[in-house]
């Protein structure tokens, strides 16, 4: 069977994106890396939202083998990937106005913690009003979005702004408008979307840098290990144990 050129070509697409990520963004993943370790050595508490696809992204640094045991996600239901029938139901609850302060005031967030906010497109109301009540409360915010929505589409949520407006630090996928990377004769729309890939390299290449910190500060990275290696158990409720109360996924 003769190889795919449609395959090939999406995989050259989504290395020129993680290069152009690691190349444009080192300073930004960097600074994203030292909030996130000053908020483990404060005693700070770490936790990622994304709606719907974004979500993905933020489900992959929670209770992950090699990841930061700190990191708790901010999950809204219908929001966490393609949890609710119709599925169309999880694009307009990301509409709703007021929904993310109903679930702050009923998130153990507080002041001097870190949220990671994922938003492809950074427009719609959910993740912007996430973002911008958070940082009132005294949250440092971190986002990941792609820029380029905020030059060439409209906002969608009342402020008319978008996600990057109210971050501390923006971590930039480069991902194009409409998040497909290939066309094809034959093929109507565009496809293959990469958004995925990219964002989550970025937030696992955030937590390298935040391991890295907290070594360069004389501190073990709170880092928890696959439960399928001999040890990593015990290696984990150690873990789990000494950072409890920063920990909620566990209850």
């Amino acid at each position: 069977m003769s190889e795919s050129k449609l395959a090939g070509q999406f995989f050259d697409a989504a290395i020129h994106l993680l290069q152009r990520v690691r190349d444009e963004e080192t300073a930004s993943i960097t600074a994203a890396g030292a909030a996130i370790a000053d908020t483990v050595v404060s005693g700070g508490r770490l936790f990622a939202f994304g709606a719907g696809h974004s979500s993905l992204a933020a489900q992959d640094v929670v209770y992950r083998a090699g990841g930061l045991a700190l990191m708790n996600m901010l999950a809204v239901p219908g929001m966490v990937g393609v949890d609710v029938r119709p599925a169309t139901l999880g694009s307009a609850l990301e509409r709703v106005e007021g929904l993310a302060s109903t679930v702050l005031d009923c998130s153990p967030l507080a002041a001097g913690d870190v949220l990671i906010v994922i938003s492809l497109s950074g427009r719609n109301t959910l993740p912007v009003e996430m973002a911008r009540h958070a940082r009132e409360r005294g949250v440092k915010v971190i986002g990941v979005t792609s820029v380029a929505y905020a030059a060439g589409t409209t906002p969608r949520n009342a402020s008319g702004t978008f996600l990057k407006d109210h971050c501390d630090i923006v971590l930039d996928s480069k991902i194009a408008i409409g998040d497909a990377e290939l066309t094809a004769d034959g093929i109507e729309a565009p496809f293959a979307p990469a958004s995925t890939v990219v964002t989550s390299s970025l937030m696992q290449a955030t937590m390298a840098a935040a391991a890295e910190q907290l070594v360069k500060r004389g501190i073990e990275p709170p880092l928890l290990r696959s439960g399928n290696v001999d040890g990593g158990t015990e290696w984990n409720a150690r873990v789990m144990s000494e950072y409890g109360d920063r920990i909620f996924y566990q209850h």
